[in-house]
C-alpha cells in the first residue's frame, strides 16, 4: 500500500469516528448527561511520561546491550546529539544512538564539496541513501529504528513526544514554507506518519504534507494508529524506508 493510500484510508477512518464521537456528545447532551472532559494537550503529555517510562524500564536490558555493541564496534561516543527545532521554534539536543563514524560531520563536508550529485541528494532530503559515513551496526539500528529508541528521554523531559511531527534540523524549516508556525505549535514525535508510511522513500513535499494533516487532525485514534504500526514496522523492518 503507497503512502497516498494509507493516508487516505486513514483520513477515511478518522471522519468515520470522529462522526461517532460527536453522535454520542449530542445524544448525552441531548438526555442531560455529563460528560467527562480532561485537556487534550495535558492527557497527551501524561500519556507521553506514562507511555516512555514503562519503555525506557521495560527495555533497559536491550538499551544497555545497545549502547555496549555501539562502543566496542566502532570507536567515539555511544550516543549522536543534534540541534532539532521543537514547539514554538525552540531548539533543544536530540538524542540518538550513533550511527556513524566518529568524524561524520567533517567527512560530509568534503564528500558534498566534491560530489554535486551528493549534495544535491543532500540538500533535499538531509540524508543520502548509501552514506558511507554509517557504521554496520549503525545500518542495522536505522533499518530497525532503534537509533532513536534514547529520544524516550527526550519526551521525558518534555521536548518531544510520542507522536507527532518529524523533528526538524533548522536548514529544514525553510521547506515548510508558511506551514511551518503551524507545525511548530506542537512537539515533534518520535514516531508519526512520515515513519509509518515510507519514511525516507517518501518524496519531501509529501512529508511535509503528512507533518501538516497530523496538527490539524491529531486524536487519540490516529496516535494508536501510528504507534501500531511502529511496533510493527521496528518488529518487522522489511522496506520500510529506514537508511
Amino acid at each position: 500500500m503507497t503512502a497516498e493510500s494509507q493516508l487516505a484510508s486513514l483520513k477515511l477512518w478518522t471522519r468515520v469516528i470522529q462522526r461517532g464521537f460527536h453522535t454520542q456528545v449530542a445524544k448525552r447532551g441531548r438526555q442531560g448527561l455529563a460528560l467527562p472532559t480532561l485537556d487534550r494537550n495535558f492527557a497527551k503529555r501524561l500519556f507521553d511520561v506514562l507511555f516512555s517510562s514503562s519503555v525506557l524500564i521495560t527495555l533497559s536490558p536491550l538499551y544497555i546491550l545497545l549502547a555496549f555493541v555501539i562502543a566496542i564496534s566502532s570507536p567515539g561516543p555511544v550516543f549522536y546529539i543534534q540541534q532539532r527545532v521543537g514547539k514554538d521554534h525552540k531548539l533543544f539536543d536530540c538524542i540518538k544512538f550513533r550511527t556513524m563514524v566518529n568524524n561524520a560531520d567533517e567527512i560530509m563536508q568534503s564528500m558534498v564539496a566534491e560530489s554535486p550529485e551528493l549534495r544535491e541528494e543532500f540538500e533535499e532530503n538531509f540524508k543520502l541513501r548509501d552514506d558511507p559515513r554509517v557504521t554496520n551496526m549503525g545500518k542495522f539500528l536505522r533499518y530497525t529504528s532503534l537509533d532513536e529508541f534514547p529520544q524516550f528521554w527526550n519526551v521525558l523531559m518534555g521536548d518531544m513526544s510520542v507522536v507527532g511531527p518529524r523533528p526538524l534540523v533548522p536548514e529544514e524549516l525553510s521547506k515548510y514554507g508558511r506551514h511551518i508556525d503551524k507545525v511548530l505549535t506542537i512537539r515533534p514525535g518520535i514516531t508519526g506518519l512520515w515513519q509509518v508510511s515510507g519514511r525516507n522513500d517518501i518524496p519531501y513535499e509529501r512529508r511535509v504534507n503528512m507533518d501538516v494533516y497530523y496538527v490539524k487532525f491529531r486524536n487519540w485514534f490516529l496516535d494508536l494508529w501510528v504507534i501500531i504500526k511502529t511496533i510493527g514496522a521496528v518488529v518487522f523492518p522489511h522496506n520500510n524506508g529506514g537508511y
